[in-house]
């Protein structure tokens, strides 16, 4: 799909060096599914952490204790 979207010059820049894209919408194809992968693993770690999966096999204490 096509859509046309203003992006400020420095960010637009920013984004394809940081994708390491040489073109424009490959770069912000990428940085969007990227934001919108840890936006979704953000999520996913709040409902885990706030026990909306109940059956899951490991305590809070448990998943914290893997951070450290």
């Amino acid at each position: 799909m096509k859509i046309t979207i203003d992006i400020e010059d420095d960010v637009l820049q920013d984004a394809m060096r940081i994708t390491g894209e040489r073109k424009k919408g490959p770069a912000v194809v990428k940085a969007a599914k990227e934001y919108i992968r840890r936006q979704m693993a953000r999520e996913f770690g709040r409902k885990l952490m706030e026990g909306e999966f109940g059956d899951y096999p490991l305590t809070n204490e448990e998943i914290e204790d893997f951070d450290r």
